[in-house]
């Protein structure tokens, strides 16, 4: 067998010579493996592990998409429509289980639960089938049926589910609403098609419906980012006509572009808090990074990602494609966010490091603060994240507070609006007595810093001597789960509730109680609703002056 490649004559020189050459020996080699390996192998498998191989030297994003992979790759980066019953599942051992219920699709209309295991997809058993075969059997033309069985927690036999497929479309704002009289809120989840329009009739129905409201939280948090356009869309709603925002940079004049606003805001003065944390990167960086570069708002929560590259769709044969890092986009003030340089010259595949503080720079927002590239979007009022103990940690992991919420499900017809419900003293007891038997073994930092220095004393032999002692220290540092629950009591109980609420009113019911529960949110409520703070940061008085400096980066 022959693979496919042409050779293409690019223009002469070293590099061109190169190209050429190495695609020679690549089709060699591929030929060569085909044609007298041992065993009989898979071209295509072959192929994108070795292309995989390749890319996995330059960066994280640029990826390859054979045509089986490409209906994924377009729900996971450009629109989430697609055509289903409006759940999505996760893999328990053999098993597949509903992790969460799209309200309003057939699924949540046919009382399917977040809980409930799926045993057979029309007559099919899903038992040990892969992810892409359930997603085979599961999503399909609107208006097509599907019956599904089910096994559930306090159900003594399987139920039977008959449904009609219809399209699935996953917005990116899931939730808009008041937080109180004057201030809204709008969480945005990605960056896909769409965006734009939702975000808008989002700002525009709550300033239709709220007369009264100054100001607005605007939630980026978990947000990874999307479509670059969107983003500048988007800020467009809120920053004056003609404003430089994005300034993108690559290899070849074809990937240079800039993005303005192009048209008069829905409104550039209400006040706007946006909430970033570890995890809103790109297009998120790109959104919270232009609020704080022309002073339009104050930007609250943890220190971004920190991506400042943009990958680009490239279509090849075969209904093929790849994303590929095509250039750096600059924000506003000039700087790059990107907080890691990738190199590509290791036996093992890419690799990184961090952008050095002495090679940061130092860039000045529209009123004059300092701000730094290199080093993500740090925000203007920092809100450390909680530390979640140990044994919650556990329990969430170990799908144990996850597992209560369906068992509480089956328990409870109903419950108490999302702003009042709460967990019990009674709930709590029920769900100690959940755990009877149940694993969710944990070490805490104290009992992984001992097991340290009774490694260490052993290498250096004082364990012979010592040991009786080291091992009643190590008993009474042993934790204690029954003393572990009671001292985390308050953490488990929020998130058993807001667990719990999901199962009865989705995810309009989880952000509705998180915003009665949520440091970060009520931390911007506390400038949002004092406007001489709020202006003294956007004009950089006093502490404000300066964000984030490279020494605090880390």
């Amino acid at each position: 067998m022959l693979i496919p490649f042409c050779v293409m004559s690019w223009g002469f020189g070293e590099d061109y010579f190169q190209i050429g050459k190495q695609l020679e020996l690549f089709a060699d080699v591929y030929r060569e493996v085909n044609t007298y390996y041992v065993d009989d192998i898979n071209p295509g498998k072959l192929l994108k592990t070795g292309v995989d191989g390749m890319l996995k030297t330059l960066d994280p994003y640029t990826n390859y998409y054979t045509e089986s992979e490409i209906e994924d790759y377009r729900i996971e980066h450009v629109s989430a429509d697609y055509g289903g019953i409006g759940v999505t599942s996760f893999r328990v051992g053999d098993s597949v289980m509903v992790f969460d219920v799209y309200e309003g699709y057939a699924a949540q209309k046919a009382d399917i639960r977040a809980g409930d295991v799926i045993l057979s997809a029309n007559g099919r058993s899903l038992k040990g089938l892969t992810t892409d075969q359930v997603d085979e059997l599961m999503k399909g033309q609107s208006g097509t049926s599907i019956k599904l069985t089910l096994a559930r927690v306090g159900e003594a036999q399987p139920l039977e589910k008959k449904l009609v497929r219809e399209e699935i479309k996953v917005k990116n704002v899931p939730y808009y609403g008041m937080i109180n009289d004057s201030t809204g809120y709008i969480k945005l989840d990605k960056f896909l098609q769409n965006c734009y329009n939702e975000m808008h009739d989002a700002l525009v129905d709550l300033k239709k419906t709220n007369p009264n409201m100054t100001s607005l939280v605007f939630d980026l948090r978990g947000n990874g980012g999307g479509l670059l356009e969107e983003s500048v869309n988007i800020l467009n709603l809120f920053i004056d006509k003609g404003q430089l925002l994005v300034t993108q940079k690559g290899k070849i004049a074809g990937s240079n572009n800039v993005y303005e606003t192009k048209v008069e805001p829905i409104d550039n003065k209400i006040r706007v808090a946006v909430l970033v944390d570890k995890n809103s990167a790109s297009a998120s960086e790109i959104t919270a990074g232009n609020f704080q570069d022309v002073d339009r708002g104050v930007v609250v929560g943890q220190r971004s990602y920190g991506k400042g590259l943009v990958q680009q769709t490239r279509n090849l044969t075969y209904n093929c494609q790849m994303k590929l890092t095509v250039a750096k986009y600059f924000t506003a003030s000039g700087r790059c966010v990107q907080t890691k340089i990738y190199t590509h010259n290791t036996d093992e595949g890419g690799s990184f490091e961090e952008v050095a503080d002495s090679s940061i720079k130092v860039f000045k927002t529209k009123n004059g603060r300092t701000v730094y590239d290199g080093s993500a979007v740090y925000p203007d009022v920092m809100v450390n994240a909680k530390d979640t103990g140990n044994v919650a940690k556990s329990l969430y992991r170990k799908m144990l507070i996850f597992d209560y919420a369906s068992y509480y499900r089956t328990k409870h017809a109903t419950i108490d609006s999302t702003g009042e419900f709460k967990i019990s003293e009674d709930d709590f007891r029920d769900f100690v007595k959940f755990l009877d038997g149940k694993n969710y073994d944990y070490s805490t930092q104290t009992e992984l810093a001992f097991a340290d220095l009774v490694e260490t004393t052993k290498h250096d032999k004082y364990y012979a001597s010592a040991g009786t002692e080291i091992d009643r220290l190590g008993a009474k540092l042993k934790h204690n789960k029954s003393e572990d629950l009671l001292a985390s009591k308050e953490e488990i109980k929020k998130m058993l509730a807001k667990e719990i609420v999901g199962r009865y009113y989705f995810q309009k019911g989880r952000y509705t109680y998180m915003m009665k529960n949520d440091d970060v949110l009520l931390q911007s409520l506390n400038v949002l609703s004092n406007p001489t703070l709020y202006n003294s940061i956007l004009k950089g008085e006093g502490q404000y002056k300066v964000i984030g400096k490279p020494t605090s980066k880390r």
